[in-house]
């Protein structure tokens, strides 16, 4: 069995590059957004297909993050409720 010093390959991530890659892609599907509405008569239909996925996609990342910090503000309370009690 390997661990992470005999050469395993092991990733980090941290929640502060999460967060900024996700407003990075969420301001990109803003200004996609933006240039079809400011011209209508040249959103195509594929095209407003595509916005539509690269929304419900961004939609979907967003629920994940929210999810997580609930997770993790979850295990800290049981953490603090174990202390009280222990």
């Amino acid at each position: 069995m390997s661990d992470s010093t005999s050469g395993s390959h092991w990733a980090s991530l941290s929640f502060g590059s999460l967060i900024s890659t996700y407003m990075k892609i969420q301001s990109q599907v803003v200004s996609q957004v933006k240039a079809i509405a400011s011209s209508p008569s040249s959103a195509a239909p594929g095209k407003f297909l595509l916005l539509q996925f690269a929304m419900a996609q961004v939609t979907q990342v967003g629920e994940s993050i929210s999810n997580l910090i609930n997770q993790v503000n979850s295990m800290i309370m049981q953490a603090v409720r174990n202390q009280k009690t222990g």
